[in-house]
């Protein structure tokens, strides 16, 4: 099984199965025994296609007889295999991918015909590339969708948001590769002890422009496999997740509660900036994620942290006015990390209507476990306004013990003056995110 195959396969399963992109590709990858070069291009065909799904189906439709809902599924993902391919990847000669795609669709396609079609179409694309239809622009939420794959309903609410050049901005910045950035763990090794570690196993890195302690990895393989890795002298983790504890601020003594901490990452970036001198109550709702975080602080060397199940909608009388500080990263619709997960933006819009009242109940809990003059952090890896500002101004309206608080970060946010930030993959190079510090009245 080659990349091409495994890429169809994982497809194919995401779209009938309602999967998620990543996780099923690994399974294929390790099923299929890829090398890493090989690992890499069937990653980049799979997730090249979820990125331009709309804009191929919209090409293959002027090109096909049949109406592509009626095709079989994986007759489907070859058509699109092949002409991303063409559309998109410079150093694979069009004949290649339009053969390629025929020899797939032979393979795994149950109607005889159909390698003659996908031959047929892809053909006519490849002759066609320098005057493809045109994409119609009387719409300027249906165009974008169009050209850069996203759901109508998301572009309509980002061309509010940020008009219509920060619209086509952002819809670029989802498509594009996102870095892979590493935190060092400090209580361990410092920047350049993680670096010359790595450099020793074959991974380039470099120093983070902006961001303290953080390493931009490359030519990285599987980053688990590593002994610098297993060793506990880094774990991986976006700066817009780093920047939520920087605001959070603990510090060394601390008693801090994340209560929605899994796989962990907020929790490892705390306790480190707690250089291990503390407690950190790790919370998630369900039991098999505690033992996540807990395998990922002891690879860390973290003895501070205490791993809970715990629901953050339901109150512990224990735990009321005893933190420090106390981060509610809610559960959320994923909007800002569409360029990690390329298929979050096939979500149903439908379900993700009732997580301000999730993100509501959490916050609410949390106010209560936070000591008089201590810190309620509220963060979410999205970037709609309904689940980011809506739900902190409905919290300081019911709460008025608390109240935003101005914060520095490093780089392009800098000072955050009104005590609230949404970060942009095209505007601060992070994953979209929303963070917002409250301080409670009181004496600390």
């Amino acid at each position: 099984m080659d990349a091409r195959e495994v890429a169809l396969l994982t497809l194919n399963a995401c779209e009938r199965q309602g999967g998620w992109s990543d996780g099923v590709l690994k399974k294929q990858i390790a099923a299929a025994g890829l090398d890493s070069r090989d690992a890499g291009l069937a990653t980049q065909l799979c997730f090249g296609v979820i990125q331009n799904r709309i804009l191929l189906d919209f090409y293959l439709s002027k090109f096909s007889n049949i109406p592509l809902r009626r095709l079989e599924g994986k007759v489907l993902q070859a058509l699109r295999l092949g002409l991303y391919q063409m559309l998109f990847l410079t150093r694979i000669p069009h004949s290649a991918a339009v053969d390629q795609s025929v020899a797939l669709t032979r393979a795994h396609c149950k109607n005889p015909r159909a390698p003659g079609m996908v031959n047929a179409i892809l053909r006519n694309l490849e002759r066609s590339l320098d005057r493809l239809p045109t994409i119609p622009e009387d719409d300027p939420a249906e165009y974008y969708a169009t050209l850069y794959s996203h759901p109508v309903w998301l572009v309509r609410e980002l061309l509010e948001t940020l008009g219509s050049e920060g619209t086509a901005a952002f819809l670029q910045a989802d498509n594009s590769q996102p870095p892979i950035t590493a935190m060092v763990n400090t209580v361990k090794t410092d920047l350049e002890g993680a670096l010359e570690a790595l450099q020793a196993e074959g991974v380039h890195g470099e120093p983070h422009p902006w961001l303290k302690n953080c390493l931009v990895l490359s030519r990285s393989g599987s980053l688990e496999e590593l002994d610098v890795f297993q060793n506990g002298l880094f774990y991986v983790q976006d700066p817009a997740s780093r920047l939520a504890v920087m605001a959070l601020d603990p510090e060394p003594g601390s008693r801090v509660l994340d209560m929605c901490a899994a796989p962990g990452g907020k929790s490892f970036a705390a306790a480190i900036q707690m250089k291990d001198q503390g407690e950190i109550w790790s919370c998630d709702l369900h039991p098999h994620k505690k033992t996540l975080i807990q395998k990922g602080a002891q690879r860390l060397g973290l003895t501070c942290i205490r791993p809970q199940t715990a629901d953050g909608k339901v109150r512990r009388p224990e735990w009321e006015g005893t933190f420090d500080r106390v981060l509610v990263d809610a559960p959320c619709s994923g909007l800002g990390v569409i360029r990690k997960k390329p298929d979050i933006r096939f979500k149903d819009p439908e379900p993700l209507s009732g997580l301000p009242q999730v993100q509501s109940a959490i916050l609410d809990n949390a106010a209560g476990y936070v000591k008089p003059g201590g810190v309620l952090v509220y963060s979410t890896c999205t970037i709609l306004e309904r689940e980011n500002r809506a739900v902190t101004d409905a919290f300081l309206a019911a709460h008025p013990e608390f109240s935003r608080e101005r914060f520095l970060l490093p780089g392009p946010a800098g000072e955050v003056s009104e005590g609230q930030i949404t970060l942009w993959p095209q505007v601060h190079g992070t994953d979209g995110f929303y963070i917002c510090k409250l301080r409670k009245d009181g004496e600390a």
